[in-house]
């Protein structure tokens, strides 16, 4: 499985490839998911961009991408997008169109009050295991473990040698993850040696603008689907345990 992300909590000054508009994100998602992504996580925006549960702004993007796509659309319901707990669970009740997954952070007040609505609403959930928190220790104790989608294991760690190491500590912290399947992903400088690394275990990932803005050479990404083409043959490198050459980038490129 090959998620992209599309966005994040990205803004219009990470650059124009960062999609903020339903119009643009649909154009992205649909892009990403011919370059080979089976499944997308999208954070909906506000017209001054900043993410949102609102539903206002959640239908008009889910409906413009469900009409350019056939794979399963994910947003996130992090606390940035709605810090009290109260409020989320009032903006998830008043969601006129409903995504096929969602992402709850279990580290954070109210996740599991977050994810029994979303479950009992028939949206699958997401269970966001960040590395450097006590989510995964929340998680082990949950009695709604066995019933998520899948567990998100994010390595916030941005340093690359370091990222691994953490990536394996939180796949060891999250253990059993109760069964459920398991999508390893890092980001920023952590972004590809934690794909790499998932590669290598035979565990689901993802890539997107929101995880990192370089190609594995250091070269400015154009798109989600560029990183998405890139991300599935680093993938399939590190599962073949292939050593993929990457060229220095030339100085004066794109940071």
């Amino acid at each position: 499985m090959m998620q992209v992300c599309l966005n994040g909590s990205r803004t219009a000054a990470d650059g124009v490839a960062v999609p903020l508009t339903p119009e643009s994100m649909a154009d992205s998602a649909a892009e990403a998911v011919a370059a080979g992504a089976t499944d997308i996580h999208v954070h909906p925006k506000t017209p001054c961009g900043r993410d949102t549960l609102s539903p206002r702004v959640l239908a008009p993007v889910l409906s413009a991408i469900r009409a350019r796509v056939p794979v399963p659309v994910g947003v996130t319901t992090g606390a940035w997008a709605e810090p009290g707990p109260a409020g989320r669970l009032e903006r998830i009740r008043d969601w006129t169109v409903l995504p096929d997954h969602a992402s709850v952070n279990w580290h954070e007040p109210g996740a599991e009050e977050t994810a029994a609505l979303l479950m009992e609403l028939g949206v699958g959930v997401e269970a966001g295991i960040w590395s450097g928190t006590d989510g995964a220790e929340r998680f082990a104790l949950s009695p709604l473990g066995p019933k998520v989608l899948r567990v998100l294991a994010e390595v916030t760690d941005t340093d690359p040698p370091a990222a691994v190491s953490s990536a394996r500590a939180l796949l060891s912290a999250i253990g059993t993850a109760h069964g459920r399947p398991v999508l390893l992903h890092g980001e920023d400088g952590g972004a590809w040696p934690v794909l790499r690394l998932a590669g290598r275990l035979g565990l689901a990932t993802r890539i997107g603008l929101e995880d990192v803005l370089v190609l594995p050479d250091g070269a400015r990404a154009g798109s989600n689907a560029e990183l998405v083409a890139a991300g599935l043959a680093e993938y399939g490198a590190s599962r073949a345990g292939v050593t993929r050459d990457r060229p220095a980038r030339p100085s004066g490129g794109n940071p």
